[in-house]
């Protein structure tokens, strides 16, 4: 892979695996280190042409797995609030999705990620899990009455759990 093509990816790919690993570990450090690890796998061993998204997905995915995996991990300090001020939310409600989102288990906020927004389809996240469409979309609908549930729960009278 030639330098220009691997920072063309780089530039078009970067806050999509970071905006999933901030996701999925809720920690921007962590989320930092994912990107950068899933950027270097890309260098090192490049996947088909035009395969690119899915690839970079699944690795981030992993990568986040496998670092919330990690033995130090569950004796550090989870700094919610730390994450939420990283963030500058446009909308109140955006704050509160955000928390909920939080409290939904990783692989969960993972799949509403990238379908809801990067925009895979049931079918391209079924072939990234090696799976079927059916189990993707009842994985998804399970996470979504979740999410709703836990919106419901926050009482946040702005409406977004009917949008859920």
């Amino acid at each position: 892979m030639t330098e220009e093509a691997f920072l063309a990816l780089f530039d078009q790919y970067r806050p999509m695996v970071y905006a999933l690993a901030l996701s999925y570990t809720r920690s921007p450090q962590d989320a930092e280190d994912v990107c950068q690890t899933a950027f270097l796998k890309l260098l090192e061993r490049p996947p088909a042409e035009g395969k690119e998204k899915p690839w970079l997905a699944r690795v981030a995915v992993n990568e986040c797995a496998s670092l919330l995996r990690a033995p130090w991990r569950k004796r550090r300090a989870q700094l919610k609030e730390e994450a939420l001020e990283s963030l500058c939310f446009e909308r109140p409600e955006d704050g509160c999705l955000w928390e909920a989102l939080g409290e939904l288990p990783p692989a969960q906020r993972a799949l509403i990620h990238l379908r809801y927004y990067e925009g895979f389809s049931a079918a391209e996240l079924a072939e990234q899990y090696h799976t079927t469409a059916q189990i993707i979309s009842a994985r998804l609908y399970r996470a979504k009455n979740q999410l709703k549930k836990r919106l419901e729960g926050l009482g946040n009278g702005t409406g977004l759990s009917q949008n859920v």
